[in-house]
């Protein structure tokens, strides 16, 4: 049987990783910049010329809700500025949760409170 989550992802607050490096350009776009460490990637970097730095390029409703994230605001607090911000998106509360999944699952953000990896 599963264990039931008593946690809500709207009560989440997320945090961004400080190894983690970015830059806005002048349209306000961010630019997340990954640094691949460790033996395997070590090695696909010297045999497979792969970038040691990847940066990777978010859209206009990502890069709004990275600026947004200020290590005080919960899910639900940056969804409600998302709506304010985008009013005509359709499921914004299920899309910042899927983008804030993807974001912590690649360790970019974590959970306030929660042990890091």
């Amino acid at each position: 049987m599963k264990k039931k989550n008593d946690k809500n992802y709207l009560d989440y607050i997320p945090v961004k990783n400080p190894e983690v490096e970015y830059e806005t350009d002048e349209n306000g776009r961010v630019t997340v910049f990954i640094e691949w460490k460790g033996f395997y990637h070590r090695i696909a970097q010297k045999f497979f010329h792969r970038p040691r730095v990847s940066d990777i390029r978010l859209d206009g409703y990502g890069s709004f809700v990275w600026l947004a994230i200020d290590d005080m605001k919960d899910v639900h607090q940056l969804s409600e500025e998302l709506d304010g911000k985008f009013p005509k998106m359709e499921k914004p509360l299920a899309r910042l949760i899927k983008f804030l999944e993807i974001l912590h699952d690649n360790h970019l953000i974590f959970w306030k409170g929660e042990e890091r990896k």
